[in-house]
């Protein structure tokens, strides 16, 4: 690995590969978690298939048992399940899903030493044109942003493609949780957002080969902001009360592009 003056660590092409197992393994859980969802169905269910696929496969689930100031206790659990207006970092419980909700389910690996970490928002039986319209524009922009990474792009340009096709949808850019690099960390340099602006040029980096990101646009349907939800200091949830929506891949910057290491197209 090299470590550039940023501190961002590029990955050789074995380190690369390793990640690409580790993402192999999340990519499965989330495939098989979405074949589950169906109303009546619980994310404490999910959560446990998850545990079993991952333990199957070898690894160790990333979140369960990390430490949030801001809660009092570590995180329970393998994955997050965040329903509906809840954006993020939701714990799995034994509340049945309802035909019409929307569930975002973000999971994470460690595999031989690295990392692996990718999130996919599912519908519940028929979705409203709102929900349904959130879930394609998240998606689109995570796929417009892998579209436009190559060397010599600067992050920032990406950012601003990603924001201005959320926000043509009359949607909103979640500022406080973005992106991040990730290897033999969960988190590493630097911080990837979804956004940009003017006061964000002191952290833009320019795309290399052997980057690896995390990238997770966090989309709602109202307004942009969130704060902590009541209860266990975990989840977070839209300000306004508004559907949330994630999407989330890890990826190898190469050469000519990106290569995506946790699957899907």
């Amino acid at each position: 690995m090299a470590v550039s003056a940023n501190r961002i660590v590029l990955k050789s092409p074995r380190e690369v590969e390793l990640l690409r197992a580790a993402g192999g393994v999340v990519g499965r859980v989330l495939d098989e978690i979405g074949e589950m969802i169906r109303p009546g169905i619980t994310t404490a269910e999910l959560d446990a298939r998850a545990a079993e696929l991952i333990e199957q496969a070898g690894a160790t689930p990333l979140f369960k048992g990390v430490r949030n100031s801001q809660a009092r206790m570590p995180f329970p659990a393998c994955i997050c399940a965040s329903v509906n207006e809840v954006v993020v970092h939701g714990i799995p419980d034994g509340e049945p899903l309802d035909e019409g909700d929307i569930v975002s389910v973000d999971c994470g690996v460690r595999l031989q030493g690295y990392c692996g970490d990718s999130a996919r928002t599912f519908g519940v039986g028929r979705l409203s044109p709102t929900a349904q319209r959130l879930l394609n524009v998240t998606a689109e922009a995570l796929s417009i942003a892998l579209d436009e990474m190559a060397p010599g792009v600067r992050w920032g340009q990406v950012a601003k493609l990603l924001q201005k096709h959320v926000e043509r949808a009359g949607f909103g850019v979640v500022r406080e949780f973005v992106g991040h690099g990730i290897g033999q960390e969960m988190h590493e340099e630097p911080k990837v957002p979804n956004y940009y602006d003017r006061s964000q040029r002191g952290m833009d980096f320019e795309l290399r080969p052997g980057m690896t990101l995390a990238i997770e646009p966090m989309v709602t349907a109202g307004q942009p902001g969130v704060g902590q939800a009541d209860g266990t200091g975990w989840a977070i949830v839209t300000q306004d009360g508004s559907l949330a929506a994630h999407f989330e891949h890890s990826v190898a910057v190469t050469g000519d592009g990106v290569t995506i290491l946790t699957g899907g197209r």
